[in-house]
């Protein structure tokens, strides 16, 4: 790849949505909230319908965005102590005896976006999967969760508010949205943008080696984790393409198997680590897709 077609590729490649698909975005949020409003077993209940993801943090990819939203309750919150004080975790009630179980809001999450919508996938794990209809909105996927409690001291009187996902198959996710939103606008202010851009210039390079059948395809937050790891100083390169080429080298470095900093990387949120249980990803992913980008991308042996 030339310096120009690489400069081409970059310039596509931290292009947002058009208009046209931020109103098809758009309208698939409106049309979700509205499901979720007119439902008659939701009346009177406090319910946040919020997007969540790339979508919400403005790190989406042109011709490829989907939507994902939270429908969360919180007329019931589930408390944890932060993992470091874990042994205090008997001081806690978590004894819901109240209607709203997480088989029951899953139930009824379902019940609305199928009046709604007609055919939507209920099988999956996590999320319900609404497909996309083209020309009017994109895909979507609709998370059924409960406000989360994680207590930073012994006497539970500080704390960073969550969510939590009871999956189908028994196990739980707890989410950050909100940290993860205010750190990235935090990053991208103090890198003049570069954050965003470099996120949504991995993305799509990701998507172009998926698509040669290079590397598998990866969750789109994945990259959005990784280039978070870069510090400000390297994302203000001269150039973005100075820029996008810092970034690589430098998590290249982080993931090296000996003297790399990987697992002390942070997700956006800085709540989770990157590689830690649980994940949709290991290092060996990170490892593949960064040495593939740097070849892609012609920027070194």
């Amino acid at each position: 790849m030339s310096d120009a077609d690489r400069a081409a590729l970059l310039r596509r490649a931290v292009a947002p949505p058009s208009d046209a698909e931020t109103e098809r975005l758009e309208r698939a949020e409106r049309m979700i909230r509205s499901a979720v409003r007119g439902h008659t077993a939701f009346a009177g209940l406090d319910l946040s319908v919020e997007a969540k993801g790339s979508y919400a943090n403005n790190t989406n990819v042109r011709y490829d965005s989907d939507v994902d939203i939270k429908v969360q309750l919180n007329d019931r919150v589930v408390h944890a102590y932060h993992p470091k004080l874990s042994h205090w975790s008997w001081r806690l009630n978590n004894h819901y005896r109240g209607p709203w179980t997480a088989t029951r809001l899953r139930q009824e999450l379902g019940a609305a976006l199928n009046t709604a919508f007609g055919a939507i996938d209920a099988t999956r794990n996590v999320a319900f999967y609404i497909p996309e209809v083209a020309g009017s909105r994109p895909s979507a996927d609709v998370v059924p969760c409960f406000a989360y409690r994680q207590y930073r001291d012994a006497n539970a009187s500080q704390w960073d508010e969550g969510s939590i996902v009871h999956t189908r198959d028994g196990g739980n996710i707890v989410n950050w949205p909100a940290q993860q939103l205010v750190n990235g606008r935090d990053k991208n202010k103090r890198t003049n943008r570069r954050y965003k851009f470099a996120v949504r210039a991995l993305k799509y390079v990701e998507n172009d080696l998926a698509r040669r059948g290079v590397i598998n395809e990866l969750p789109s937050y994945f990259m959005e984790c990784l280039i978070y790891n870069v510090p400000d100083a390297v994302l203000m390169g001269d150039s973005l393409d100075a820029s996008f080429r810092g970034a690589i080298a430098h998590l290249r470095g982080e993931v090296h198997m000996i003297w790399g900093n990987w697992r002390g990387m942070l997700e956006p949120n800085e709540m989770k680590k990157v590689f830690q249980d649980g994940q949709k990803w290991k290092i060996r992913d990170a490892r593949q897709l960064l040495d593939a980008a740097w070849h892609h991308l012609n920027y070194g042996s």
